[in-house]
């Protein structure tokens, strides 16, 4: 099997509910080649970064716009403050969420797919963070021009609040809870 070729479901397989993909079993996923994981992995990411990857560049270009509009001018400092700062992370946040593109592109066919994985899923990581970081400073700009005072704070505040629970706290809790489940799963069979 070539790095390109995916492994082709097996026929107990389940599928991801909001993706459709082949999710292996447990004992199907330890049966699994290291050829089939790493393309399985390649491919979980490609699809993780078109779904970042289009919210974030919508994103900027809304914020690239902003500034070539009438209303924008007469912002008061912290506005623009805001702005730049949002413009930046947005920025960021595209230059890491395409980057497993470029790596892909770049070091496709060099034996090297562990190591892209790898830098990839850092890449993702990073990308996520700019990406929260870029809706909130969004929001901001938009909750500050429309609604009164320390309201648009407190209201970033718990959208951003929200934002770690689900997009880091949730998948952390998780991955310590299956942890906790595969020690006491291997305490009773020994």
């Amino acid at each position: 099997m070539t790095m390109t070729e995916q492994s082709t479901p097996r026929a107990s397989q389940h599928t991801c509910s909001s993706c459709a993909a082949p999710v292996p079993s447990a004992d199907e996923e330890t049966q699994e080649s290291a050829q089939e994981r790493v393309n399985r992995r390649w491919n979980e990411i490609l699809q993780e970064t078109r779904v970042a990857q289009t919210g974030v560049q919508i994103l900027f270009g809304f914020l690239l716009s902003v500034a070539f509009t009438p209303y924008f001018h007469s912002l008061g400092t912290f506005d623009h403050v805001v702005y730049v700062t949002t413009v930046i992370l947005g920025a960021s946040g595209t230059g890491a969420l395409i980057a497993p593109v470029s790596l892909h592109r770049f070091l496709s066919g060099q034996r090297m797919k562990d190591d892209i994985i790898a830098i990839a899923g850092r890449l993702m990581v990073c990308g996520m963070v700019l990406l929260a970081l870029t809706i909130g400073g969004t929001l901001l700009l938009l909750l500050h021009v429309v609604v009164p005072g320390l309201l648009a704070e407190l209201l970033v505040g718990g959208v951003m609040l929200w934002f770690v629970l689900c997009w880091y706290a949730l998948p952390v809790w998780l991955r310590r809870r299956s942890t906790r489940r595969g020690r006491r799963s291997a305490g009773e069979r020994s």
